[in-house]
């Protein structure tokens, strides 16, 4: 944000107000709990906007999902998916309302596609429903049980490729999420990752712990998914952002509409290069994280990249209100 103005987005910032690049930067699905986006959907008019947009697209009322559960209905990945997405882009559009945009946007995972509605490459009604495809996909691209993720704690990349490698015997285990510094998750065939993990603590893993996930996301058992959403994408009329994305599968710097589409493709079956993503955006100037969205996961995985970088984070009316103080006193 460089006292950057909207037109009829909202407000307008102080034209004397000079601040460091800011890039926002999206949850990915873990992040959901009953409650989200309740706040900015009782205070704000633009933010009851996109709830109402999203719960048309779907047919259904997303929104009351996202604000009243049950928990058990919000963590079924179709719903999941595209239930951050709203709580992220209505947060956003808040942001917005109050004069703040970000220079550069990144999303982890099902995050990017938030990223991308924020900066104009997808429209909001389109992306909710791709997301919740996208997660029906998913779900049903691997029978439950016959995969797995875990996550490896305190082992590099290198080293983890290793473990992977030696821990297949012919069957599917790989880095999904390149996290920070010594926190990779790692998908594929249940049992491989189960030998992974043990293999990885004998090397010298501080913790390998299996997570409770409904599939083995990231990895080349996805396969059948990304072949579905390709079809659903390519019958999407994607945009060249407005605001350049750093995209999870090159962690590079992302202008046109096509290289988008073929990200987003790609996405379902390779590693979400987060750590790189973020290492990349501080190359390009930026100081100042903002976390959009549920949850405070992003703002954690950032402190262990790079301790150097400012994180604030906004997902209801109290976190609002101390970004906005924030930035405040960075003008005065």
């Amino acid at each position: 944000m460089q006292g950057r103005r909207t037109t009829d987005n909202g407000p307008r910032t102080d034209s004397k107000v000079s601040l460091a690049k800011t890039a926002f930067i999206f949850p990915g699905q873990g992040s959901q709990y009953p409650g989200m986006g309740r706040e900015l959907a009782e205070n704000f008019a633009c933010a009851r906007a996109v709830f109402k947009e999203a719960d048309g697209a779907l047919g259904f009322a997303i929104s009351k999902l996202c604000f009243e559960g049950p928990a058990e209905a919000l963590q079924l990945t179709a719903n999941t998916q595209p239930a951050i997405l709203v709580v992220s882009v209505a947060a956003a559009m808040v942001l917005r309302e109050k004069g703040l945009q970000a220079d550069y946007v990144a999303g982890h995972s099902l995050g990017e596609y938030s990223a991308l509605v924020v900066a104009g490459a997808l429209r909001l009604a389109d992306a909710v429903r791709l997301v919740r495809q996208r997660g029906q996909y998913m779900q049903e691209a691997v029978p439950v049980g016959q995969g797995a993720m875990a996550a490896i704690l305190g082992l590099d990349a290198a080293a983890l490729e290793e473990v992977c490698r030696a821990a297949a015997q012919g069957e599917v285990v790989s880095p999904a999420n390149l996290n920070s510094p010594g926190q990779v998750v790692i998908a594929g065939s249940a049992a491989a990752v189960a030998r992974a993990v043990e293999l990885a603590k004998a090397r010298g893993a501080k913790r390998a712990i299996m997570l409770n996930v409904s599939a083995p996301f990231h990895c080349a058992l996805m396969k059948p998914a990304q072949d579905r959403l390709s079809v659903d994408l390519d019958a999407t009329e994607v945009y060249d952002p407005q605001v350049p994305l750093v995209n999870n599968v090159s962690a590079q710097v992302v202008i046109f509409a096509r290289l988008i589409r073929e990200g987003l493709k790609h996405q379902v079956t390779s590693p979400v290069r987060w750590e790189e993503s973020m290492r990349r955006l501080r190359r390009e100037g930026v100081e100042m994280f903002v976390e959009v969205g549920p949850g405070k996961v992003l703002s954690g995985l950032l402190r262990q990249i790079d301790r150097g970088a400012e994180c604030l984070r906004v997902e209801d009316v109290a976190t609002l209100s101390e970004v906005l103080a924030r930035l405040a006193s960075a003008s005065a």
